[in-house]
């Protein structure tokens, strides 16, 4: 009986949250182990269903890093990344655009079927969803300057149009977007999925944003989980070399998506099962939250 009790105690902490959540829109990346390991896949697929059928408008960025890799290895290509982001030639462009839009996406929705969801898979190019201009990544050199680097047909988003999100969630849809974008001539861009997450939370005015990943969160120089940083030390975190490399541009895209009036945005472990319940829907909540 005592284990029935406690079922009952989790679901009376998840209550407010509930009440609170019903209605509002969570935007979550997706990506990392939680897409490789079954068992991850299936709690992300549960998590995702469940939210919908609670009345919380979910839309899901994937990524898709370690397909790519496998598919440029096979076509004997070899990929340079700066401060993250994958340097994107005509060639890698081929070949992310057919991963994330022709495998990845059409693996993530039908997953989400499978398990009792309503899944629609798109990219960044259908209805315009995700306008942009090629981006150049800001490098600083050793000498303290900084360097303006051309990283190819890599995308700054420089405009969202969400009305086919909207269309979406009104049928009862869970949209499921892959990062790749369009510019204003027709030319596809590979664009960082944090980077794409955050942008379509901030046009959606979503309650929250949760970036899943591979570790358990920011990290201070001792290698303790930071659960909480305010919005205004992620510069000098940066800076002093605690947010390097890959997790610059996740922490960057929130605190830009908080600073256009996503309300919260999270760092994740996706690596832990039912991730996004337990930080949804506990009191304590994992992972790194970035506070404005």
């Amino acid at each position: 009986m005592q284990h029935l009790i406690e079922k009952a105690s989790t679901l009376m902490e998840a209550l407010p949250y509930i009440r609170r959540f019903s209605g509002k829109t969570i935007v979550i990346k997706y990506g990392g182990h939680a897409m490789a390991e079954e068992k991850l896949r299936k709690s992300f697929a549960l998590d995702i269903i469940l939210l919908k059928y609670i009345g919380i408008n979910t839309v899901v960025v994937h990524g898709g890093g370690p397909q790519i890799n496998e598919t440029l290895k096979r076509y004997g290509i070899v990929s340079e990344f700066v401060q993250g982001m994958r340097v994107t030639d005509a060639e890698t462009m081929g070949v992310v655009e057919m991963v994330l839009t022709g495998q990845v996406n059409r693996e993530v929705v039908g997953y989400i079927n499978q398990h009792g969801g309503r899944a629609a898979g798109l990219s960044g190019k259908d209805g315009s969803l995700l306008v942009c201009e090629k981006l150049l990544q800001e490098v600083r050199r050793q000498d303290g300057g900084v360097e303006m680097v051309d990283i190819g047909f890599v995308g700054d988003v420089v405009e969202v149009n969400p009305a086919i999100l909207q269309a979406l969630e009104k049928g009862g849809f869970i949209p499921v977007i892959a990062p790749v974008g369009v510019g204003r001539d027709g030319q596809s861009y590979n664009i960082n999925a944090d980077v794409v997450a955050g942008k379509v939370a901030a046009a959606l005015g979503a309650e929250k944003l949760i970036l899943l990943t591979d570790v358990s969160g920011v990290k201070d120089k001792e290698g303790e989980l930071l659960s909480s940083i305010p919005l205004a030390d992620v510069p000098a975190l940066i800076e002093n070399g605690t947010v390097t490399g890959g997790m610059i541009p996740k922490v960057t895209c929130c605190t830009d998506a908080l600073a256009a009036g996503v309300k919260k945005a999270h760092i994740v472990d996706g690596r832990i099962e039912h991730a996004i319940l337990l930080e949804i829907f506990t009191n304590v909540g994992i992972g790194t939250e970035i506070q404005a």
